[in-house]
């Protein structure tokens, strides 16, 4: 019998200082940077909208979204657009900017472990890092992030279609 382990095609996707690393399936398309049209009254987290087939889909700095200062947008910043799955959202997507193009990885229970070196506050997006090689990425709480947009986007009276 072959020894095949469970793998997980993921990408890791370039942060200001950090990484996530997502599965592969809840990302629908990586775009490149397109300027978002502002909403009144939202937190600097939450950068705009953006046109995504021929949808308004939200966009957010998941940096500003964890309480840390927000990027600059350079040459390198892309736009990751997530499946939403809470359903929330009426776009059934968002986006998050990030800091250049996300990488292709495969991990397995072999190359990814629990790194409990630091904490996150309990509404925090994120759920936890891992170390898998040389790298400690960070595992976002899509939901809680998608939570958070439609909570936003409630209070701003603007939801984006």
């Amino acid at each position: 019998m072959s020894d095949l382990r469970e793998e997980l095609y993921s990408l890791l996707v370039p942060l200001a200082g950090d990484r996530l690393i997502v599965p592969r399936a809840c990302v629908a398309e990586v775009i490149g940077y397109q300027t978002p049209a502002e909403m009144s009254n939202a937190p600097p987290w939450y950068a705009g909208v953006v046109s995504w087939s021929g949808r308004s889909v939200p966009l957010v700095y998941f940096e500003g979204a964890c309480g840390q200062a927000l990027p600059p947008v350079t040459s390198r910043t892309r736009i990751v657009v997530f499946h939403a799955t809470v359903g929330k959202l009426q776009s059934g997507c968002f986006g998050i900017l990030t800091q250049g193009f996300p990488q292709l990885v495969r991990v397995n229970a072999d190359v990814i472990r629990p790194d409990p070196t630091r904490s996150f506050a309990e509404r925090s997006p994120v759920i936890c890092q891992v170390r898998m090689v040389n790298e400690t990425p960070l595992i976002p709480d899509l939901e809680r992030l998608e939570q958070m947009i439609a909570e936003e986007t409630s209070v701003i009276g603007q939801e984006p279609a």
